[in-house]
């Protein structure tokens, strides 16, 4: 037998030009202007001066940046395990077909497609200390997003809120792609439900675990609207996400130059996060049966 030697096809780049037109025009070329105003100083109205690393010098040495970093570090650390918790309990009772399990598929997601502005500014009228909802059912006055101790785990708790929805569908999906055969050999072993969810479910859900903690940690690095709303980065700094100080400096102190730097810090951080992921699902992720 011959083979045939493939040969590019005029209509097969054409079918690909407006993908290949969105990656260049809105991912590739904003990267490059990214990092060529990183070696840059401009204040939006100005010239444009050439200062080389001086940028980079600034930020890697700003205790205020550092402290972005960490606050990041602790929020994603309570948002993605909690959410993926809780989708995956949320899809394990939807798929038993339980009575009104299509309402609250449908229920689920509605936080999940609305704006996540309107839902902060929501939750900042539902957490008002003195009229707001919550404080009014409990009786008491609480500064849910001004007291430093628990301003971040009520902005986690919010996120949660919004996303949850979205893990549930995923892993719900999952769950049912799952052959109900393995389930019924295993219940005709004499293994209860908690080992058939151990044994069988968790396993061959790990695809869905890593897409759902790969896009949930760089979802949760890049939240911005929300904390704007709800506490503009205070009370100091406690909930200065990298996100909201990238916009601080680039529109409240008039830095391009410095804000290019933390996204460029803040690209590479989360592409070195996605590739360790990768790299420890990769043998523990079995995409088909046989």
């Amino acid at each position: 037998m011959t083979t045939r030697r493939a040969r590019p096809s005029p209509l097969g780049y054409a079918l690909l030009a407006p993908s290949l037109f969105g990656v260049v025009c809105f991912l590739l070329l904003p990267m490059l202007v990214v990092a060529w105003l990183s070696l840059h100083r401009w204040d939006l109205l100005g010239p444009i001066h050439y200062v080389g690393l001086d940028n980079w010098r600034s930020v890697l040495h700003d205790s205020t940046f550092g402290n972005s970093l960490l606050v990041t570090t602790i929020f994603i650390a309570l948002v993605v395990p909690t959410q993926i918790v809780l989708g995956l309990a949320a899809a394990s009772l939807l798929a038993k077909e339980l009575p009104g399990s299509g309402l609250f598929r449908t229920l689920y997601v509605v936080p999940w497609i609305c704006s996540p502005l309107a839902i902060a500014v929501l939750w900042r009228w539902i957490l008002a200390p003195t009229d707001g909802a919550v404080s009014t059912v409990l009786g008491r006055r609480i500064e849910w997003l001004t007291d430093p101790g628990i301003a971040l785990p009520v902005v986690s708790a919010v996120t949660v809120w919004t996303n949850v929805g979205y893990v549930t569908l995923f892993f719900l999906a999952g769950i049912l792609a799952i052959p109900p055969q393995l389930h019924a050999a295993a219940e005709l072993d004499g293994a209860t439900s908690w080992q058939r969810f151990w044994r069988i479910t968790l396993p061959m859900l790990r695809p869905t675990v890593f897409f759902v903690s790969v896009t949930g940690i760089v979802s949760a690095a890049q939240v911005f609207d929300t904390v704007y709303a709800l506490t503009g980065g205070g009370p100091a700094g406690h909930t200065d996400l990298v996100a909201h100080r990238i916009y601080a400096e680039a529109f409240g102190s008039a830095a391009i130059g410095r804000a290019s730097v933390m996204a460029l810090v803040l690209f590479a951080v989360l592409v070195t996060v996605t590739v360790g992921q990768h790299v420890y699902f990769r043998r523990r992720v079995n995409y088909e049966i046989a």
